[in-house]
């Protein structure tokens, strides 16, 4: 009688991992959309630091710091709409409409500053809410409405200001009540190893780290690039499409709400007829950030370098004894390279993750 002896299957030969290569780290900083505005800006500061000495002081970097804020701190909300594909030219007067509101309420009402400030801020997110609802629910281009907007708050900006005042200026509101508040919200200023830092400089960093974390970190973030890069994509998969636009939209009023109450409250009184043209100074700084005129690619950082880079050129300009009007040229050529380079940086970033 034979017996058969059970054997165990023996065990499957585990199969040795793959490992990915790993993307060289310059590859990798190549296919980031601030990495353009980066070079240029080390470049102009090496720039400006060999041609004028008073340059590379501390003091000169503060002034460079609070004129990079002043245009900073409105571009990060622009480059995030135009992230979204989407422009809005009303920015530059949308600022001076929103310091208007806040004193003439204020001054006319006799009342606390702050229910002139509160009041502006419901005014500029239901302008926000107008030019981003006209754009998705008559689907002209944003170009056109905000191109709309912009010369109706321009004349309303005057008109109202002459009719209310009698001159092209507000009053000034320095002894009102919570001016000193207010001011020290929007407005103060703080030494620092005896050199003296305005508070816009801290609130546009923060804006800048907000507007990167919404950007990389949150649902949000992922749903302003797909907007941009196809809204029809986007809607197809249950992307909000309508009611990221306009949320964009109220993102730039709220930026230029703010820097509205720093002009406020920083010079006391504001002219009526200031802000034009301040809208291609934003739209230039996210473009030079490596924002893509066509959408779905930038970034809050790259924008923040691209204002960096007009601080430095504005006071470079005036350090080295320059003629100022050749500001004007730098911008342009600033322009002009900004957008073949960052073409050429989408383009290879696009190869490389093919």
């Amino acid at each position: 009688m034979s017996s058969s002896v059970a054997t165990q299957p023996s065990p499957p030969t585990p199969t040795p991992a793959v490992e990915r290569p790993k993307k060289p780290l310059l590859s990798t900083l190549l296919t980031r959309p601030e990495v353009g505005s980066f070079a240029a800006a080390i470049a102009i500061f090496i720039f400006f630091s060999a041609i004028a000495e008073p340059f590379r002081s501390l003091p000169a970097l503060s002034t460079v710091l609070y004129a990079s804020s002043s245009i900073g701190i409105v571009a990060v909300g622009v480059a995030l709409l135009m992230i979204g594909g989407e422009f809005d030219l009303s920015a530059g007067v949308s600022v001076v409409t929103a310091a208007l509101t806040a004193s003439m309420i204020s001054y006319q009402l006799s009342a606390n500053l702050w229910v002139g400030v509160f009041v502006s801020l419901v005014v500029m997110l239901a302008i926000g809410f107008f030019n981003g609802y006209l754009v998705v629910k008559t689907g002209i281009p944003s170009f056109l409405i905000t191109l709309g907007s912009f010369f109706m708050l321009g004349g309303i900006n005057l008109g109202v200001t002459k009719l209310v005042t009698g001159t092209v200026a507000t009053q000034n509101v320095a002894d009102m009540d919570g001016f000193a508040s207010a001011r020290a919200v929007f407005a103060s200023e703080f030494a620092v190893g005896g050199v003296t830092i305005r508070v816009t400089v801290l609130w546009w960093i923060f804006f800048v780290a907000l507007a990167t974390w919404i950007l990389l970190r949150t649902r949000l973030g992922n749903w302003i690039f797909a907007v941009g890069g196809n809204a029809a994509s986007a809607r197809a998969v249950g992307v909000p499409v309508d009611k990221v636009k306009i949320g964009l939209f109220m993102g730039v009023a709220l930026m230029c709400w703010f820097y509205g109450m720093h002009q406020l409250f920083a010079f006391n009184t504001v002219q009526s007829g200031q802000g034009v043209g301040n809208e291609f100074l934003y739209i230039i700084a996210a473009v030079v950030g490596g924002c893509l005129l066509t959408g779905g690619y930038g970034s809050a950082i790259g924008a923040a370098v691209g204002a960096f880079i007009f601080g430095m050129t504005t006071q470079g300009i005036v350090f080295a004894g320059w003629d100022p009007s050749w500001f004007k040229f730098f911008l342009g050529a600033m322009l002009l390279l900004a957008v073949m380079l960052n073409l050429y940086v989408k383009n290879y970033a696009l190869n490389r993750r093919s």
